[in-house]
């Protein structure tokens, strides 16, 4: 039994302390190019400025890992690079182009869902536990019990698509569709992003 027990605890640990992000869907074009690049231009379209640094950084730090070289759009643009306020497109790629970049890498949210869930409140309680005492043990005995009340949790899905330009020819060759489950923090989800997307890149490109 107790076997049993510390099996389906660290089951349940597993799952809980899982990551809350997968790749759910990719894509690699049939045209890719065989030569690997060497220059890479990261453009997180975010609005939030404090967001797209965490994430362009976190992005940068993988790939400078790997051997590439690596140009932020948070070193390049202004903050004012928002919605609203965006350089044109091809101000984009002609700055990407002037840097020596061979290849552009952009990620965007292009949806978010929510769902509000309700959690049951808990209540340690035993049936007629107190059952023949006195008042003083009725008392100590009840006394000693306590309950949760229930509540409603709101569920948050963010869903992002990473792409990956080659700049010569401005044809997309890479694209993922990613899903982040209720992130606790910027910092967490940036880090779990940046890993998923990696290994997906590896597997579908062995680069």
């Amino acid at each position: 039994m107790k076997k049993i027990l510390a099996i389906a605890f660290a089951a349940f640990y597993l799952v809980a302390c899982g990551p809350s992000q997968k790749v759910t869907s990719s894509w690699k074009s049939p045209d890719m190019p065989s030569t690997k690049y060497n220059t890479i231009f990261i453009l997180a379209l975010i609005e939030n400025q404090s967001a797209r640094n965490i994430i362009e950084t976190d992005m940068a730090n993988a790939a400078t890992a790997r051997g590439y070289k690596v140009y932020k759009s948070t070193d390049v643009f202004a903050p004012s690079f928002q919605k609203g306020n965006l350089p044109s497109k091809q101000d984009v790629i002609d700055k990407v182009r002037s840097l020596g970049c061979d290849a552009l890498v952009s990620s965007a949210m292009v949806d978010k869902q929510s769902e509000t869930r309700y959690v049951p409140g808990t209540t340690n309680y035993m049936p007629y536990g107190a059952y023949g005492m006195g008042w003083g043990g009725y008392y100590g005995f009840y006394g000693s019990m306590y309950s949760t009340p229930g509540y409603y949790t709101q569920e948050k899905t963010y869903f992002m698509e990473t792409n990956v330009f080659d700049v010569a020819t401005e044809k997309l060759v890479w694209s993922a569709q990613s899903e982040a489950y209720n992130p606790s923090s910027i910092s967490k989800f940036s880090r779990e992003y940046t890993a998923v997307l990696a290994d997906r890149f590896r597997k579908d490109l062995g680069r």
